[in-house]
């Protein structure tokens, strides 16, 4: 079964084409590297709750938009994988190295986790 990457992150609105270029540079290497689909989303309507939300899980402030991401892999292995490639201390991907390649946001407020799915069901066509 597939294994997914999920992502939330707070972006200046002022970075949203930085933030899509620079996710274009970086998707394009998991995907050589076996993932199935990369999809990145740029919050539209993304209300405040009255315990949490996710504005608040990302300390997103006014004048940040709230981005919603996954990676689709084929299996957590073949993720792992990439993962230990992209990273590699003695030969990094290139797209990864951060002083070239500046992430437009504050990376420390990233959630982000692996997640293996339990139901998946797709439209009757």
């Amino acid at each position: 079964m597939t294994y997914i990457d999920g992502l939330v992150l707070a972006v200046p609105t002022a970075n949203k084409a930085a933030f899509i270029e620079h996710a274009t540079m970086i998707n394009e290497g998991f995907l050589e590297y076996g993932a199935l689909r990369v999809v990145e989303c740029w919050g539209d309507d993304v209300p405040d709750g009255k315990v949490t939300d996710f504005r608040r899980a990302v300390q997103a402030d006014a004048e940040e938009a709230v981005v919603f991401s996954w990676i689709e892999w084929p299996d957590k292995a073949t993720r792992d994988a990439a993962f230990a490639k992209m990273m590699d201390p003695a030969n990094p991907d290139p797209r990864m190295d951060a002083e070239k390649y500046p992430v437009p946001f504050d990376g420390k407020r990233m959630i982000f986790g692996g997640f293996a799915p339990v139901y998946d069901r797709g439209a009757k066509v």
